[in-house]
């Protein structure tokens, strides 16, 4: 038995068994098959590192990105809503009832919200009528805000990683997976708000006209969740723990919110902090059309609007720079 010696690393394991007999023609044929691994592993190797380089000389670097981004949209719009239906349609493919549970879950966390907030701890809500019905809708229309910013903010960090197929692919956009994710979002949003509603007119009556300006009310925050989860996918390719801080940050938000509270409880003093936060406003401003028929104030939506622009330019931004190098890390 003969041990070879040299050669590329990828056929070291080859030649630490490869047996040789030196009394034998066998050793030319031996010798065949190790430059023939030499090669393979080379060519592999090289042809890694000239995927890599070409990515990189292929990503776009656009010098009106706001405008790149809106072109992107448009030119993928087709791509966009055909990986949204997939993405619904495979969350209840495999169950026994499909999309029922997408109506079941609303409405049974809004019974629990009821009996928990209205029964155990008697709350009711300040400036309402007192009712245990008007309590839980006031509740559950802060968490229909909450309810799509926590599902796309826990996804992003994770968002490349579990796509990893595509970003081996030059062509494929991987901004939109951001894009898709909020909308998967939204249509849990717009299930929700249909049960909300249906709720809202057995208990109370017929909604308030101002019920048609939700659509406007929500924008900003769709808007904003598109933004950072381009931050956060970007940061949890190279950083993977990140996917265990976003649910703590949540939770932070939960509470920190006005969804069990009106703003008009928190002191004075703290009310400034309280701004920082981007939920606020926007639960606020849902809260005034769908339950106190009241319309959309318009200097807090203008700066929760061009917060939330501004979220997603610079997001866009961070996402287009550090893309380059997700195909080293994955």
């Amino acid at each position: 038995m003969k041990v070879l010696r040299g050669g590329g690393p990828r056929s070291m394991a080859a030649r630490a068994v490869l047996p040789i007999d030196t009394k034998c023609n066998s050793r030319p044929a031996a010798l065949a098959h190790v430059v023939a691994l030499d090669r393979q592993g080379q060519t592999a190797t090289t042809r890694s590192k000239q995927r890599s380089d070409y990515q990189r000389k292929t990503m776009p670097n656009p010098s009106n990105p706001l405008l790149y981004l809106f072109r992107s949209m448009a030119k993928h719009r087709h791509l966009i809503a055909a990986m949204a239906k997939r993405e619904v349609t495979s969350r209840y493919r495999s169950s026994f009832l499909g999309f029922t549970w997408a109506v079941l879950q609303p409405v049974f966390m809004l019974a629990v919200y009821t009996f928990a907030f209205s029964e155990v701890l008697k709350g009711r809500w300040p400036g309402g009528t007192g009712s245990k019905a008007e309590f839980a809708l006031v509740l559950f229309a802060g968490l229909l805000v909450f309810n799509v910013f926590s599902e796309v903010f826990n996804r992003s960090p994770e968002l490349i990683l579990a796509n990893t197929n595509y970003v081996k692919r030059v062509i494929f956009p991987l901004e939109i997976l951001s894009v898709v994710s909020v909308i998967s979002a939204t249509f849990n949003l717009l299930i929700n708000l249909v049960v909300w509603l249906i709720f809202y007119t057995v208990a109370i009556g017929n909604p308030h006209l101002t019920v048609l300006l939700f659509p406007i009310a929500i924008l900003p925050m769709l808007i904003f969740l598109v933004g950072i989860s381009w931050i956060f996918a970007a940061i949890g390719t190279y950083i993977r723990d990140l996917a265990h801080v976003t649910p703590i940050i949540t939770t932070a938000f939960m509470f920190l919110s006005p969804i069990f509270f009106p703003i008009e409880a928190i002191p004075e003093r703290f009310r400034p902090i309280l701004g920082l936060n981007p939920l606020a406003a926007i639960i606020k401003q849902v809260r005034d059309v769908l339950l106190w028929g009241r319309g959309i104030e318009l200097w807090p939506y203008v700066w929760s609007l061009l917060t939330a622009l501004l979220v997603l330019v610079l997001g866009f931004l961070f996402f287009q720079r550090v893309r380059k190098g997700f195909a080293d890390v994955l």
